[in-house]
């Protein structure tokens, strides 16, 4: 299964032009537009590759790496 991360927007303006302020990122399964946290994410938000996870200036979902790192071997 393919992981994305998925940029959280700092705020509601943000998040309707699907670009802004990352406020956190989220993983997601495949194509699916909802982070692994339940959240629901803009869905033209920024991705990026799996291999981001922990590397990026902004902080990532406690919850979606704790899954992530549940489903990766």
């Amino acid at each position: 299964m393919k992981h994305v991360a998925r940029a959280e927007y700092e705020d509601d303006e943000a998040r309707e032009r699907d670009r802004g302020a990352v406020k956190t990122w989220h993983m997601s399964r495949g194509a699916d537009i909802d982070a692994m946290c339940g959240r629901k994410l803009a869905p033209h938000a920024e991705t990026r590759s799996d291999d981001a996870w922990g590397s990026t200036e902004e902080p990532f979902c406690h919850t979606c790496g704790a899954l992530y790192l549940r489903e990766v071997p």
